[in-house]
């Protein structure tokens, strides 16, 4: 090949191959401007659009008047975006006045090179129309949702609250925030490449979906007369602490739940009694923040007393340990291993049948019915009445039973299970397992929720729980329905009775630990109408001064409770079975 020849070669070469490349390069654009335009048209539009959340209304609580109970305030969220003001020193000297910031705090904002930065949220709608009728460039004033509760501390510990992001921190809020939420929405805005807004593109808006309305069992009327009580409880007799709980046993609906003192739900962060948070370290305001919303109901333990005998002798019946008509002899204590346990009456009650034991609340004779069921058998009880296990109530936090293990359960450990002593549960416990007893022997679960409906009202979730019916037998339930009815009528829970309505119920007394501390809980637990429980109650009054006997102090609180709201169910027509 001579020499021209060789370079006419590399020459077409050379030809073919920028060529292939040009077609190449041909092709890759057709296919980048043809098939892949709407993509990179899509990614081109998101690198100059700017994006601002939108809220979404959070659903309301709602009692079972239809009454709210947590509802949404209108507020603003006002933002900077720096590529776009005009004039910052108006700027900074508007939103401190307005939001009565300091100007270096805003200045700062205003001043840093960011998409967009948020000045301040749950601004009043009032202050946002203000700075929105400055028109500056480069401030936005988006409308957004703050949580309010139109009773302030009602319910508190039950209800929960929201922190600033209208998450739920505590209470029903927490629990059922999947369905309250809902979903944000957006606000899209074009810019140029130097950021500033394209008047011409306008915003495009994906709307927020607000959250379902949860509806609930609870009763306002009940709920604020019930605080009242305790309240008024708490003062005069000096207490710590006074719970009320009040519930359908039937079907678990929790009409009430009152532990005073409660908080104010509006400003959950502001510590009471005039405390000031900011003398305390963060660690300690913590703690003190955490024991204010903390649920005597649900969240601590204590131990029940005598009303736990109401457990033991479904449990002697149920077993064939103990009937009716058993008689009894109590010299005023009871002798067990080398242990001798007193009765709470001194000269004791003598002669006595199994209803008069339990009208007399007789420790001997609750120690005896303990002694002849045994450890196993006993343990065996707690376990099929669900003492064991957690009631399930839809509030975060719920405390377990603290219990012997039945390897270290001995005669004298059974003697002192057997009338409320040496472990502890919960009131919300105490209470359901009560209402499975007197109930004809069904296993509710204690509940708030009934359900979630969508914000136009179109869908509606009802909400279902658990019920186990191998509690105790029906001929049980309405023998202790029956004994219990004859505590009120006669025997130690007099107190408790109502005029014109049939009353079952039972007292307690039950020292703190450590023993001889001078502490004690006063309790009493009452159900109407005895022969068909359609409501029942539980008072708990922790450290009492003076009278500190739960017949005496407790038993009238559910007395005066059930004078009040017993006529005001009737009106209802209260029989959700």
């Amino acid at each position: 090949m001579n020499h021209k020849t060789y370079h006419r070669s590399k020459t077409v070469t050379v030809f073919f191959l920028c060529a292939i490349v040009l077609f190449g390069l041909a092709g890759r654009l057709v296919y980048l401007m043809v098939f892949q335009s709407e993509y990179y048209t899509l990614k081109a539009r998101e690198l100059h659009e700017r994006e601002r959340s939108i809220k979404a209304a959070r659903g309301r609580i709602i009692d079972a008047n239809g009454k709210i109970l947590a509802d949404n305030k209108t507020v603003c969220t006002v933002s900077v975006i720096h590529s776009q003001i005009k004039d910052a020193e108006k700027v900074i000297a508007v939103l401190s006045e307005e939001l009565g910031l300091s100007q270096d705090y805003v200045r700062k904002r205003v001043e840093k090179y960011s998409s967009i930065e948020k000045i301040k949220s749950n601004v009043d709608k009032v202050t946002g129309d203000a700075i929105r009728s400055y028109a500056m460039d480069g401030v936005k004033v988006d409308e957004d949702y703050k949580r309010y509760y139109p009773y302030d501390t009602l319910a508190s510990k039950a209800l929960g609250f929201t922190g600033g992001d209208n998450q739920g921190i505590i209470g029903l809020e927490v629990i059922y925030e999947e369905y309250l939420k809902g979903e944000a929405g957006t606000i899209l805005t074009v810019t140029d490449a130097k950021g500033v807004e394209q008047d011409e593109e306008g915003e495009a808006r994906v709307e927020p979906v607000s959250g379902r309305d949860l509806y609930v069992s609870l009763d306002i009327n009940i709920q604020s007369y019930a605080t009242q009580l305790a309240k008024q409880t708490m003062e005069t007799k000096e207490a710590d602490r006074v719970s009320i709980l009040v519930m359908n046993p039937q079907n678990g609906e929790i009409l009430a739940m009152v532990d005073v003192p409660e908080f104010d739900l509006n400003n959950p962060y502001t510590l009471q009694n005039g405390m000031d948070a900011m003398a305390y370290s963060e660690k300690k305001r913590q703690e003190l923040l955490n024991a204010m919303w903390r649920n005597g109901c649900i969240n601590d333990t204590y131990e029940p007393g005598s009303t736990f005998k109401i457990i033991t002798a479904a449990a002697g019946l149920e077993s064939g340990a103990v009937k009716p008509e058993d008689t009894f002899n109590c010299p005023g204590f009871i002798m067990v291993e080398d242990r001798k346990i007193r009765c709470h009456k001194v000269g004791g009650h003598g002669a006595e049948n199994f209803v008069q034991g339990t009208m007399n609340s007789c420790n001997p004779v609750f120690i005896t019915v303990g002694l002849r069921i045994g450890v196993e058998r006993y343990y065996s009880y707690f376990r099929q009445f669900g003492l064991l296990d957690k009631t399930g109530v839809d509030l975060p936090g719920e405390a377990g039973t603290i219990m012997h293990k039945m390897e270290n359960i001995g005669p004298v450990e059974l003697a002192t299970i057997s009338f409320g002593q040496s472990f502890q549960i919960t009131p919300i416990q105490l209470a359901t397992t009560a209402s499975s007893i007197v109930n004809g022997g069904r296993r509710i679960t204690p509940h708030f929720a009934v359900k979630a409906v969508s914000a136009d009202g179109t869908d509606s979730l009802v909400f279902s729980y658990p019920v186990r019916n191998d509690v105790v037998s029906a001929e049980t339930s309405e023998t202790m329905r029956y004994i219990l009815e004859q505590v009120v009528a006669e025997g130690s829970g007099k107190n408790g009775a109502v005029e014109g309505y049939r009353v079952g119920g039972k007292t307690a007394t039950s020292q703190t630990l450590p023993r001889g501390s001078g502490r004690y809980i006063a309790s009493f637990l009452g159900f109407a109408p005895a022969d068909d429980p359609q409501v029942l109650a539980l008072a708990i009054i922790h450290n009492p001064q003076g009278t500190y006997y739960g017949g005496q102090i407790a038993a009238p609180v559910v007395r005066q409770l059930f004078e009040n709201i017993l006529p005001y169910l009737e009106k209802k027509g209260y029989n959700r079975t």
